[in-house]
């Protein structure tokens, strides 16, 4: 780690849990929620993945209202206009798991820079850090809406590294999506995947630099790496 200059997180899943949304899916479907919640993110990401592959961009909260009506279809809920406003909103409100803002603040106080690269637009990735009180954790919240396309590509990687201003050695990707950190090594970064559930890694040809299961785990790497700067 002695040669990273800068951190890179993705922000859904890895730094806020998309599942934070599964007590207002429980209020209005109860005992239903967390069977939602899975199924919204799966479709919403496949909904990026395939919208990619077919050229046919659309921001993040699209493909997030769109992934909220196809599950609800398939369980065959009814989602009126109210419900899905408000669920669409508690994605703009996403909570942060709980080891983030302690290992944020001691990486940041490392002197290490810190940024989001997400799938999101600008709107959602502000709204959700602003949100939770992170905002000045971080030097640039970077958003696939300036090349048009969605993580995997190599053009949402290369966005990072021109916004830091360093080369992609220099750059820790940290994701805990398994198709992101290969995504991300592929292109040639260093990563660290942060596996919270145990999980098993894709066989895509790549392997992660570091695997951690939190932020926290993360942050003591660097702790015994690198001495904090005054």
């Amino acid at each position: 780690m002695k040669d990273i200059r800068a951190i890179v997180f993705d922000l859904y899943g890895t730094l806020f849990d998309v599942h934070s949304v599964a007590t207002l899916c429980e209020t209005f479907y109860p005992k239903l929620g967390r069977e939602i919640s899975v199924l919204w993110r799966q479709k919403q990401l496949e909904y990026t993945w395939l919208r990619s592959l077919m050229g046919q961009y659309a921001n993040f909260e699209k493909a997030t209202e769109d992934s909220l009506v196809y599950a609800c279809r398939c369980l065959g809920l009814e989602l009126n206009g109210e419900r899905r406003s408000a669920l669409c909103e508690a994605y703009l409100r996403l909570s942060p798991f709980p080891e983030v803002p302690t290992a944020l603040r001691e990486l940041r106080a490392r002197g290490l820079p810190l940024a989001i690269l997400s799938n999101g637009s600008i709107r959602s990735i502000d709204s959700v850090v602003r949100h939770s009180g992170l905002l000045d954790e971080f030097a640039h919240l970077i958003s696939v809406e300036d090349v048009q396309i969605f993580k995997p590509s190599h053009r949402v990687y290369e966005l990072a590294e021109r916004k830091l201003d360093l080369h992609r050695s220099a750059i820790l990707f940290v994701s805990s999506n398994a198709w992101d950190v290969t995504g991300a090594a592929y292109f040639g970064y260093p990563t660290c995947w942060v596996n919270r559930s145990s999980g098993t890694f894709e066989e895509m040809g790549q392997q992660p630099t570091l695997s951690v299961t939190g932020v926290d785990a993360l942050a003591r790497t660097f702790r015994l790496a690198q001495p904090i700067q005054a």
